[in-house]
């Protein structure tokens, strides 16, 4: 028999069961704001939404380095529930196991008393509906550019003083231990199939790219009479294939869009060249477009910036359409009777194998046309280019697909963790 409900009074949280009471967030925890100032730790911690609290050593991806000085850090505690206050709404909200400082931007939350459970407020936090009760409160917005050229929409801090108003639903201690130890299981056993799911995608995208480098280097013919190419990530190439430089087949693109002539604005996105909108607001969108340069179709994008430091592959992309693109990037026109589209693939798996990282130079640490130019390129007879081109296209569409279907599976399974969390959170299901 189900028990009885009645309305929150609260939209996003809809009803909850009759015995449990609604509180303002400032009722339930406190913020806990000791600086790290006389030092008292040099263990830096991390919040990710994809992965939580974690030393610092251990975080994924970009984002701001950490600051010399860390007597500006605040410190956290284990149990102490993490939240980006500039990232709250996209789900940066964790349970630190770890006692150490993090960024001011933080704030740490602890309960007023044991009554509350941190764990299933953590798990609170990380529903969907409670972060997109959130939108409006933020101090303005801020676009901002990531390493491969997307620009990600991101939320200004959220200050603690509207947070600490909202409302939370509150079941009895015993409740909240039930639902936390419930989630605990439940969305451990979906983060194994996701796992698992992760580790199958990345199988495939290091098959498929094993196999344009094979295609690219050796052929598709198989056993033949083989030569050293000289270069050091190649080894061996077919004895009829040749090998040039950079200079022989390609120029570089310089053709400024004086006037904005064109408006087609293009972006390189992880190895793809995509359409952006040129009427975005704000962010690092340029006032004029004048300075962006035109390419055409089958022109070839690098993204050479920050080589040094920056391990991402995926640099390389071939344009479909015409349009325009910033002047960070270098362009290349094939001006020779070699297919574009294999002489992409060469590059993109040079990249693959991390040739670009560490070859620039200066204070951006990038590559321009001056230091490419004399690069080697393994070019093969124009026939077996038409063969190695067309086997690509074929077993890369078939991976792609592959690839696709289990990225929507993980959709799905983010989408269904997130759904089991809210219902049990809000007491729409019991324990």
């Amino acid at each position: 028999m189900a028990r009885p409900k009645k309305d929150s009074q609260i939209e996003w949280i809809g009803e909850i069961p009759s015995a449990w009471e609604i509180k303002r967030l400032k009722a339930i925890f406190l913020e806990r704001k000791e600086k790290n100032d006389p030092l008292k730790t040099d263990f830096i911690l991390s919040l990710g939404v994809n992965y939580g609290v974690v030393p610092y050593a251990e975080k994924e991806g970009g984002g701001n380095k950490a600051k010399e000085d860390l007597t500006d850090y605040r410190l956290a505690y284990p149990n102490d529930i993490v939240m980006n206050s500039m990232n709250i709404i996209s789900g940066s909200v964790g349970l630190s196991k770890y006692f150490g400082c993090v960024s001011p931007v933080y704030y740490m939350l602890y309960p007023r008393n044991p009554q509350y459970d941190v764990r299933y407020y953590c798990y609170l936090f990380q529903t969907k509906e409670f972060q997109r009760s959130l939108l409006g409160l933020g101090n303005g917005i801020l676009m901002k550019e990531s390493s491969t050229g997307t620009f990600n929409t991101v939320r200004m801090r959220i200050p603690m003083e509207k947070l600490g108003v909202q409302g939370l639903p509150v079941p009895d201690q015993e409740e909240q231990r039930k639902i936390a130890d419930y989630l605990d299981e439940k969305c451990s056993e979906i983060d194994s199939v996701i796992s698992s799911t992760e580790k199958t995608i990345e199988e495939y995208k290091d098959l498929k790219q094993s196999i344009i480098i094979g295609a690219v280097t050796r052929g598709v013919r198989g056993q033949r009479p083989m030569k050293d190419s000289g270069i050091e990530w190649i080894g061996c190439i077919p004895e009829e294939w040749d090998i040039l430089v950079a200079f022989q087949l390609f120029d570089q693109v310089k053709c400024k869009n004086e006037g904005v002539v064109e408006q087609n604005l293009l972006s390189l996105s992880y190895g793809k060249i995509k359409r952006k909108s040129i009427d975005t607001i704000g962010g690092l969108l340029p006032e004029s477009f004048d300075g962006y340069n035109i390419i055409e179709k089958d022109d070839i994008v690098l993204r050479l910036t920050d080589l040094q430091n920056d391990h991402t592959s995926l640099r390389v992309g071939l344009s479909n359409e015409r349009g325009i693109v910033t002047s960070a990037y270098v362009t290349l026109r094939n001006h020779s009777k070699n297919l574009p589209l294999y002489l992409y693939y060469y590059l993109h798996s040079f990249d693959v194998c991390k040739g670009f990282y560490g070859m620039g130079g200066g204070v951006r640490q990038g590559l321009n046309w001056d230091g490419l130019k004399l690069m080697k390129i393994v070019v093969p007879p124009i026939e077996e280019q038409h063969e190695i081109t067309a086997y690509l296209e074929e077993k890369t569409a078939a991976l792609d697909e592959l690839i696709a279907s289990k990225q929507r599976l993980l959709t799905e399974l983010e989408t269904y963790k997130k759904a089991v969390i809210y219902e049990y959170v809000t007491g729409k299901k019991e324990v």
